[in-house]
């Protein structure tokens, strides 16, 4: 059984007619019909019912085509992942990110992207961490984007850049005004974050460790823009990353605060498995994290 047997007899059930399969096929009449009946042979099964007027394919030859429809897509797909081997910055690019980094990061990312690599777009994921690694580690996604400390021996990780964290209140906030903020000042306050199984509110409780003692209040919210908007409306107060204050992001009814030294802050990076051998799209990924121009952040290449 060969692929080109294969393809013959799709353009015959395709056809219903050995001549027109035949030239469709760039071979001659009686060369398809000698491989199909061939085939036949080896399998030990009609494919086709063969009448003066017409070809019917029989009820085992409709499943036996089907099959070898998918068998010549799945050829038609390692060509393509050779192809792609040749040229690493060329298809799909399966990316992981936690949901504290991709709104703000993705913006400028993409198009930064496009024009180093046009021809290899991304797949984007967004989700906490502990379930991006699982998605990296059985090969559903080629690499992730996630705060450090991550990993083991198994995945390779770059840092991208260093990012600040600053306080977010109301304007009528009684610290509306305030220049700079301590960190053990923000146990006093009614604190909202992410919640919990998102590292980022893990980095904001061990930044601020008095966030952890009994009687903090703390609340909870479903993404930082709900955060941010339930303090806008004068719920609490919350703890941003850097990159999340950008100009775009910005609303004229909260104040951003900057830590006083030393600020808690976070470092990105990418991860991805040592196994995986597109190395030019990892680079490229990286080169465009650096084009993006992302305010609040201090690259690390």
């Amino acid at each position: 059984m060969t692929l080109s047997e294969l393809r013959y007899i799709v353009a015959v059930a395709q056809e219903r007619n050995f001549r027109r399969a035949a030239e469709k096929s760039f071979i001659s009449q009686p060369a398809l019909s000698l491989a199909i009946q061939k085939l036949e042979e080896e399998l030990g099964v009609q494919i086709f019912e063969r009448g003066k007027n017409e070809v019917s394919v029989t009820p085992i030859g409709v499943q036996i085509v089907e099959q070898a429809q998918r068998v010549l897509e799945e050829a038609a797909h390692i060509r393509e992942i050779a192809k792609q081997g040749n040229d690493q910055l060329s298809g799909v690019l399966r990316v992981g990110i936690i949901y504290s980094v991709g709104p703000y990061l993705l913006p400028d990312l993409i198009p930064a992207l496009k024009k180093l690599a046009p021809n290899m777009p991304l797949e984007v994921e967004e989700n906490i961490t502990a379930n991006l690694d699982a998605l990296l580690r059985n090969g559903k996604l080629d690499v992730i984007i996630i705060a450090l400390p991550y990993g083991d021996n198994g995945i390779v990780t770059q840092p991208l850049y260093d990012e600040p964290f600053e306080v977010v209140v109301g304007n009528d906030h009684h610290w509306a005004n305030r220049r700079s903020i301590k960190a053990q000042e923000l146990s006093a306050e009614k604190v909202l974050l992410l919640d919990s199984g998102h590292c980022f509110s893990n980095q904001v409780a061990e930044a601020c460790p008095d966030l952890n003692r009994k009687g903090a209040e703390i609340q909870q919210g479903t993404s930082l823009e709900t955060i941010r908007n339930m303090v806008a409306s004068g719920l609490g107060i919350t703890v941003l990353p850097a990159s999340a204050n950008s100009a775009r992001y910005r609303s004229k009814s909260l104040k951003v605060i900057p830590f006083s030294n030393p600020a808690p802050s976070r470092r990105i990076a990418l991860a991805w498995r040592k196994s995986f051998t597109r190395g030019q799209a990892i680079e490229a990924l990286t080169q465009a994290v650096a084009h993006a121009k992302i305010s609040g952040i201090e690259l690390l290449r």
